[in-house]
């Protein structure tokens, strides 16, 4: 990203009440800001206090947009936009200063913005209220997320599980979803050192005051403390109280406790910084929730604030917190949740110096990840994947360059085809075939006549046809895979009218070369792309004893030889398992009508059925999208099969930190370490099963991580194919 961005940002929350989705706004404009954006901030309410806004006023490149105060939106009155008023008045701000991208924050809002159409593309769309389980998911829920993702250009998850649970149930958000957790603030002044506890203790809550939130069970904790002999006082901070349907006479329940119980100090609602200050002066932070919200994919921001002060916290057991703070962490709150277990919780950070001691190292360390700095570069990662720069070679042409993209299969494109749209100076149109030897002559032709350069996705009938119907002037590339050798139709390409045929390996390069008579001089080599950005996840428990593969028709894939590896790992210990992401060959009508493929097959599934050591241990998932979700659960990708062109999954586990297993395929060795080659499914089990000491696993992942992130990196690749396009 060398220009300035600019950015339009409007969460449905209430920037006069503080909680996590206001100080959500607040935070994502200066991360923004830090990353060189130009952002306007538009307010959904009337101010009726600058506790939020304040701090943004001087910030480089922002702008607060008050529709009340400015008399934006005719017939709003003192009240809140509706999701209806503030899609009509973003898109007014855009006509007058268009944005690159648009932040968003509230389904609700999201979904009327995606129906009126206006900002396809450009919705980067920050998810939080949708459903988070499997029980909670209807078709509707479906149906209004796939739209979203869909139109948006980004999909912002707060936590990896989210992300996950989102691509699992929305195929669409595959390769739109990216990180975007919480922002803490360094805190602007010297936290106090703790040698001890105050007398009385202080306890400290901020935030919302909500039913679920047990807010008004805390102000029970100091009573309930005393019996104990523990003295204490909460200092609760905030002024959001929430009406709940559910829980009638709360909210007057919740506003009399502040007031009037003994020990409960309320400091009412302040600036996000005094809020700070205030939890500092205190001993222990309280995030202890009701156990309903325990299967939630979101990150508590109030347990980073209280780490970044060095405070520790008191907060449920859930599978979350115990990735963000060890299973050992010592103030997790036991049980059902209850209020007795809470004061059990307080009274282990009492009464135990080293369970205080270490609780507050672990809140502080797992707060130096999200500090506002780190939330900054991950925003220009992702500005930077979204908006490449302008090649040199197309800046200063007077119109841009016109790319055709022509090919009946274009699955090994997306992501180039995606980066060359977004490409300043680069104009892209799509013929898309389809079948192999179908298409619209005349949509072709026009295509044809319009085109600087046609790239033909495989050499097939369409490199046919667009090498016989070239325009003089323009430029013609095809890629060859592996197939469209044995096909015949590379003799029927116009060689002539080709400039640049691209072979994803060196050794089809080769084959090319030495099977066509081409002019070596027209042949190159460029390597599949692999989005290691978003294959870059952590590893699920036990995922060192899972091996993987991808795809396992035709029979050539060799399915038989993986449950070779498996056999002969299980032989010795029956942790193995493996995985298989695949269509199943039945699907491919091409393969299942062939004799011997179903022979292939009917014995692989039969040997399956009887072998007592493959019982249970072959698992087989659907085909899909979510590739970069399923290799969190493996360890080990194989690729077993008798020949390939390239063979994207090792290395597509190699990015998720899996280690790869090959077997000495005809150029593997050109394409991959090998260290990673193995002569026979014997010994790439034995490899496998040297790798015994989870070290010893994850530093082969981490050194097969850092081969294909310098070699098949999806900025490398794409780099490779703009030279190509724009220089020749």
């Amino acid at each position: 990203m060398t220009r300035t961005l600019r950015a339009l940002v409007y969460g449905d929350v209430d920037l006069n009440l503080i909680d996590g989705s206001a100080v959500w706004a607040q935070s994502t404009v200066q991360a923004l800001s830090r990353a060189g954006c130009r952002t306007r901030l538009v307010l959904k309410a009337p101010v009726e206090t600058g506790r939020l806004t304040d701090p943004l006023a001087g910030l480089p490149g922002v702008t607060v947009v008050r529709p009340y105060e400015e008399q934006l939106v005719p017939g709003q009155g003192a009240h809140p936009l509706s999701p209806y008023q503030a899609s009509q008045l973003l898109a007014r701000l855009d006509a007058e200063e268009p944005c690159d991208l648009l932040v968003l924050r509230g389904r609700r809002l999201v979904k009327q913005i995606v129906g009126d159409r206006r900002f396809h593309g450009r919705i980067w769309a920050y998810l939080t209220d949708i459903p988070q389980s499997p029980a909670q998911m209807t078709e509707e829920d479906r149906a209004d997320l796939t739209r979203i993702a869909e139109a948006s250009g980004r999909l912002l998850c707060q936590t990896e599980e989210l992300r996950c649970f989102l691509e699992s149930w929305v195929p669409e958000a595959c390769g739109r979803a990216v990180l975007c957790p919480p922002a803490v603030p360094e805190p602007g002044f010297p936290v106090p050192e703790r040698h001890g506890p105050h007398d009385p203790v202080r306890l400290v809550y901020t935030g919302k005051f909500a039913p679920r939130w047990n807010t008004l069970p805390m102000t029970l904790l100091p009573a309930r403390l005393a019996e104990h002999g523990i003295r204490a006082e909460l200092h609760a901070v905030g002024d959001k109280i929430h009406k709940d349907a559910a829980h009638p006479g709360f909210d007057t329940a919740m506003a009399e406790a502040l007031r009037t119980t003994p020990e409960v100090v309320h400091h009412g609602g302040v600036p996000r910084e005094e809020a700070m200050r205030i939890a500092a002066d205190c001993d222990l932070g309280l995030g202890w929730r009701d156990p309903s919200l325990d299967a939630s994919l979101e990150l508590s921001t109030k347990v980073l604030e209280f780490g970044s002060l060095g405070l520790p916290v008191v907060l449920n057991r859930t599978p979350a917190h115990e990735a963000l703070l060890g299973t050992d962490y010592p103030l997790f709150v036991p049980g059902d949740a209850g209020l007795a277990d809470a004061v059990d919780a307080v009274s282990v950070a009492v009464r135990d110096t080293g369970a205080r001691r270490l609780a507050a190292d672990r809140c502080t360390a797992a707060a130096r990840q999200y500090t506002m700095e780190a939330a900054a570069a991950r925003w220009r990662t992702h500005l930077d994947g979204a908006f490449p720069a302008a090649p040199a070679a197309v800046a200063g042409r007077g119109r841009p360059l016109r790319l055709a993209v022509a090919g009946h299969d274009l699955k090994f494109l997306t992501r180039l085809l995606d980066h060359f749209r977004a490409l300043p100076g680069i104009e892209v149109r799509v013929d898309a075939w389809p079948a192999l030897a179908r298409h619209d002559p005349a949509a072709s032709r026009e295509l044809a006549d319009w085109a600087d350069v046609v790239v033909v996705e495989w050499c097939g009938p369409a490199a046919v046809w667009y090498s016989r119907h070239k325009r003089r002037g323009s430029r013609l590339i095809v890629r060859l895979h592996r197939f469209e050798l044995d096909a015949g139709y590379p003799q029927q390409v116009d060689i002539d009218a080709v400039d640049r045929v691209v072979c994803v390996s060196p050794y089809y390069a080769r084959s090319t070369r030495e099977r066509t008579g081409w002019p070596a001089s027209k042949i190159t080599t460029i390597g599949n792309w692999v989005d290691v950005h978003q294959l870059d996840r952590p590893k699920a428990p036990g995922a060192r004893h899972r091996l993987g593969m991808i795809g396992i028709a035709p029979s050539r894939k060799r399915l038989d030889l993986g449950l070779d590896v498996l056999e002969a790992l299980r032989a010795h210990d029956r942790r193995w398992h493996l995985s298989v992401k695949s269509k199943p060959p039945w699907e491919y009508w091409w393969i299942w009508n062939k004799p011997e493929e179903r022979a292939h097959y009917e014995a692989v599934l039969h040997r399956m059925q009887t072998s007592p050591l493959l019982e249970g241990a072959v698992v087989f998932d659907r085909f899909g999208p979510d590739v970069p979700n399923w290799l969190r659960r493996i360890g080990h990708v194989l690729s077993t099969s008798d020949d390939e062109s390239f063979h994207l999954a090792p290395a597509e586990g190699m990015a998720s930190g899996a280690v790869p297993a090959l077997l000495p395929w005809p150029g593997s060795d050109e394409i991959y370490d090998r260290r990673w080659i193995h002569a026979t499914p014997q010994a790439m089990a034995e490899s496998i099963a040297a790798l015994g000491e989870q070290d010893d696993w994850r530093s082969a992942g981490e050194a097969a991580r850092g081969q294909v992130r310098e070699g098949f990196s999806l900025e490398r690749v794409a780099k490779e194919w703009t030279d190509l396009l724009v220089s020749g």
